[in-house]
């Protein structure tokens, strides 16, 4: 599962036209891109705000479902009224937007545009729809992605490389998981796959010595339907042990600036800065994971297979 592709990818032409009629091919590929709703019922009506994952932003999270079952351009104009409420700026200083996908210019790259415009392509699809909540969950993480992304592509250009810097920073854009912890002993036991000392030996330390938020918008895409070997990309984040001292929107806003700082001014990145994160072996995210049995499976709670 480590080696696994962070995001989920749309299929290609092949396997897609044997679904079925060149005309239901074009559909599914404008689906995709983000050119036409999806058909219902929507995907947007499967999101459980109960679930912990998602619960860290149901609020803002609820509007914007409402507004994307009605159409792709009532979750824009949802979007767009909290980005100019919240004054929210991307990497380079520019007021936060979002627009339609076909809106970006030909040749245009992604986050190039971002930085330089402050405007978001988005399809009217779930993956861009937790894209856009991060930007809102975890503003100054997602400028300083923004910004370390922008100055790769100045620097390399675009191209079939995107290199190792720019690698890692997709990665945590679309798969991360920020492990806040205030016992390094904790921190080692990730590291180091000792799934039984972090998951029940320590079990109580969780919600007092550490915790997790979701942070990556492909992640958040997978646990509509969630599964057992869904693995996320563990950034470890030290707090001060009067951290889970404050209510959630303190930590949020503790881990943003804690988090964006780092990836600013660190000069490696690199994959190896992450630890895979079964999510649903998470004390509390998962009821079938009160047994202890739940981790005794190995072809998901892996021993490492590289030295740390």
């Amino acid at each position: 599962m480590w080696e696994r592709e962070a995001g989920p990818r749309i299929a290609d032409d092949d396997a897609a036209a044997t679904a079925g009629s060149a005309a239901a091919h074009e559909a599914a590929v404008k689906v995709a891109r983000g050119m036409a709703p999806e058909p219902l019922p929507s995907r947007f009506a499967a999101i459980d705000w109960s679930k912990p994952w998602f619960a860290q932003f149901a609020a803002r999270g609820q509007r914007w479902q409402q507004a994307a079952l009605t159409g792709y351009a009532d979750l824009l104009a949802a979007m767009n009224i909290d980005a100019a409420q919240m004054q929210q700026t991307t990497g380079r200083g520019q007021r936060l937007a979002f627009i339609a996908q076909d809106d970006l210019p030909p040749g245009a790259p992604y986050e190039g545009h971002i930085a330089s415009s402050g405007c978001v392509p988005t399809r009217h699809n779930l993956h861009d729809f937790f894209n856009g909540s991060m930007w809102f969950a975890f503003p100054r993480i997602k400028a300083a992605l923004n910004a370390r992304q922008s100055a790769e592509l100045e620097l390399l250009g675009v191209g079939p490389m995107r290199g190792g810097v720019r690698d890692m920073l997709t990665l945590f854009d679309e798969n991360a998981l920020l492990f806040a912890c205030a016992d390094p002993s904790l921190s080692i036991a990730l590291r180091g796959f000792d799934w039984q000392t972090l998951f029940v030996t320590r079990r109580d330390a969780w919600g007092r010595g550490c915790e997790v938020r979701c942070f990556g918008h492909a992640l958040l895409e997978k646990l509509i339907a969630p599964f057992k070997g869904c693995t996320g990309h563990a950034w470890i984040v030290d707090v001060p042990p009067d951290y889970f001292e404050r209510d959630p929107a303190a930590r949020d806003a503790w881990l943003d600036e804690a988090v964006s700082a780092a990836l600013l001014d660190t000069d490696v990145l690199t994959s190896r800065m992450f630890a895979p994160l079964p999510v649903l072996g998470i004390p509390g995210w998962w009821r079938e994971n009160e047994s202890t049995a739940f981790y005794d499976d190995t072809s998901v709670f892996r021993t490492g297979r590289r030295k740390r």
